[in-house]
């Protein structure tokens, strides 16, 4: 049984908006209480309906937010501050356009203050990696944008994280642009580089493709409805698993999560459905 390395012990987050003078401030309660473990080796995901806080309990992880009340644990010791095993690839790819690509992928290494040499032979192996071999000097306005995105997942890779944490990493790139890069981060933190991986995602299908287990999120005041557990083949980029019937009865199962909690709560939100092809 794999043991957990991360743990989400009755994380809570409340935002206060103040008034002017004479008036309430406004409360904004958006985790309710969370609780989950992620497992060594594991890929999970986090899906619930938009606005339930998943972005905000993913930086409460990553330490660069405090959570109101409750704690997260890594390693059994208390997030305070970014674990420095720990790695953040955003939603925007985060790259700075004044570098070019390798220069982009060494960038944590130089905040560690790694020596050049050193630096560019991590960079260079990140690169070879995520497959951007011969756009090192590229500039991130001459790349596109699955390439910015696989700029940022081989920064996130450089630093040799324990836990890489994926903020709805693919939603900025086209559609087919987005399969092939979920069959490569498969590929590769399931095989090439192995790693403990979290992502927050909208896509049902995304969800059920990459994960081991999806934590539903409830509508704001957010809290674990269930944790289901994806029961498909470790390298499942070989297989079509959208035909079989476990991939329709687990995408049929979250999406009427989804959907009753957002009817609830009165709005639409935002949920991605991919047509199986």
């Amino acid at each position: 049984m794999r043991s957990s390395i991360v743990r989400a012990n009755n994380v809570t987050k409340t935002y206060v908006k103040k008034r002017s003078r004479g008036e309430k401030n406004s409360v904004l309660e958006v985790l309710g209480g969370i609780n989950f473990e992620l497992k060594e080796g594991s890929l999970t995901s986090i899906v619930g309906p938009s606005g339930c806080g998943k972005t905000t309990l993913l930086r409460i992880i990553d330490g660069l937010i405090e959570p109101t009340a409750g704690e997260v644990t890594f390693h059994d010791v208390p997030v305070k501050s970014p674990p420095e095993r720990m790695g953040f690839v955003f939603q925007n790819f985060g790259l700075l356009p004044w570098r070019n690509i390798i220069e982009n992928v060494e960038f944590g290494l130089e905040l560690r203050n790694m020596d050049s040499q050193s630096r560019k032979e991590i960079a260079q192996k990140c690169i070879q990696v995520v497959g951007l071999d011969g756009f090192e000097h590229h500039y991130v306005h001459e790349v596109s944008g699955g390439m910015q995105q696989r700029a940022g997942f081989a920064r996130a890779l450089a630093i040799d994280p324990e836990v890489l944490l994926m903020d709805e990493p693919f939603a900025s790139v086209d559609a087919q642009t987005r399969e092939i890069l979920q069959r490569q981060l498969l590929q590769i933190v399931k095989g090439t580089v192995p790693k403990t991986t979290l992502i927050v995602t909208h896509n049902v299908d995304e969800a059920i493709f990459l994960s081991d287990e999806i934590v539903l999120l409830s509508a704001r005041p957010s809290s674990v409805s269930e944790i289901i557990k994806v029961d498909f083949p470790r390298e499942r980029w070989n297989y079509d698993l959208r035909s079989t019937s476990e991939y329709g009865y687990l995408r049929n199962k979250i999406w009427k999560f989804l959907e009753a909690q957002i009817l609830e709560k009165g709005g639409f939100g935002i949920v991605e459905l991919q047509t199986a092809s």
